[in-house]
């Protein structure tokens, strides 16, 4: 039985890998109090999936993305895991995202994607961060910072239209001094429509970014996020940056997914009741029952990260059977009509994310994407790791 960790925090500043590959928390430790939802995150199926997505182009670097505390699944955890899997490159997206993860991983190669905030070239060098540069005024305070003595990217946008110099601005510093100076070690860009591999927006952004690449050969480059690294081998280039499908999202949507699910959401059934037909259930009568039907409250809701859009759309497992969720979601609790499933009982589990709920289903339901639902997952829940 893992020792238990309420929120994304490490109170005693220290984790550890236990008996039969459980990772441990020391310090104060929580018995699960019964009410509450707990979360199960696997870090043998990230440190899988992110071999897995590496095999995919063995000639180059698997980096990981761990911005959003690792996409909701605890960076303290997570980074160290993939540290021992063998990564040795990491993104995240802001300059305090850093900082957070140069104290867990004192070695790695650490690149802030956000860029460089106005003055803040000296914390950056001093907890040895590597900001992804995107237009000509953060090149040149880095340069005037550092003189070449601290590594960066050069981040070129070929289409997304959000960061990044544009590629004839790109194109432009080939052979200027001013890349030395600035120490880029990386050039890389983001895709705009990699899930959609027969999107002809990716042909034309690999064909762009190979220019740059071009322009500037001595230094690395990376163009593949998660599902880009299912695409042609040209979008792979010298570095993967897999992010989400790390986490159990698939890369490739409308196929089979290839990666193993890594997070477990279950919370606990507080109360039944039955309902005659036309009652209703939750805020402003949303949902009325088509016939006589049997309820469950389940502790949780939309402030534990679970989407307020999944009211009357979303279900969970019970005993295996998919019960719908009915009436508004509120705060802390969610309504299941769980007349079809025997094993319903007060202390019973509902299963919200795991078995056949995927974290893309639970996102579709929702009405929104499995990304959201991962970087939404709340701090209330009762926290395992295991390995």
């Amino acid at each position: 039985m893992p020792l238990q960790l309420r929120g994304d925090h490490d109170p005693a500043g220290a984790l550890a890998t236990g008996e039969r590959g459980v990772l441990t928390i020391s310090g104060d430790s929580f018995a699960d109090p019964g009410h509450g939802a707990r979360l199960t995150v696997d870090l043998a199926a990230i440190a899988a999936n992110w071999r897995a997505l590496g095999a995919c182009a063995p000639q180059a670097e698997c980096g990981a993305v761990v911005k959003a505390d690792a996409y909701g699944c605890g960076l303290a955890a997570v980074a160290p895991a993939l540290w021992r899997a063998g990564c040795r490159t990491f993104f995240v997206a802001h300059l305090s995202e850093g900082i957070a993860a140069r104290k867990i991983l004192p070695e790695a190669a650490i690149y802030v994607l956000n860029g460089l905030p106005p003055g803040h070239a000296e914390v950056f060098r001093a907890h040895g961060l590597r900001p992804v540069l995107g237009d000509r005024g953060e090149l040149l305070e880095w340069a005037a910072a550092t003189d070449g003595a601290a590594p960066a990217a050069l981040h070129v946008d070929t289409g997304m239209n959000r960061l990044g110099l544009r590629v004839e601005e790109a194109l432009a510093l080939a052979g200027d001094p001013l890349i030395a100076r600035a120490g880029i070690d990386l050039v890389m860009s983001h895709l705009v429509s990699a899930e959609l591999p027969d999107d002809p927006l990716n042909a034309g952004q690999a064909e762009a970014f190979a220019q740059v690449r071009d322009a500037f050969p001595p230094l690395r480059a990376s163009l593949a996020n998660s599902s880009g690294t299912c695409l042609a081998a040209r979008a792979r280039h010298d570095l993967l940056r897999p992010g989400y499908a790390l986490f159990g999202g698939n890369p490739e949507p409308g196929q089979p997914n290839p990666m193993r699910p890594v997070v477990r959401l279950e919370a606990t059934i507080l109360q039944l009741r039955a309902v005659e037909a036309g009652e209703s259930c939750g805020y402003n009568g949303r949902w009325q029952a088509p016939a006589p039907r049997r309820l469950a409250t389940l502790s949780l809701g939309y402030a534990d990260g679970y989407p307020r859009s999944a009211s009357n759309s979303g279900h969970a497992l019970v005993g295996g059977v998919p019960c719908p969720i009915v009436g508004l979601i509120s705060m802390d609790l969610i309504i299941l009509d769980v007349t079809d499933a025997s094993e319903a009982r007060r202390g019973a589990t509902a299963t919200l994310i795991g078995d056949s709920l995927d974290i893309d289903t639970v996102g579709q339901a929702a009405g929104t994407i499995g990304y959201e639902i991962l970087t939404g997952l709340g701090s209330r829940y009762v926290r395992s790791y295991v390995e």
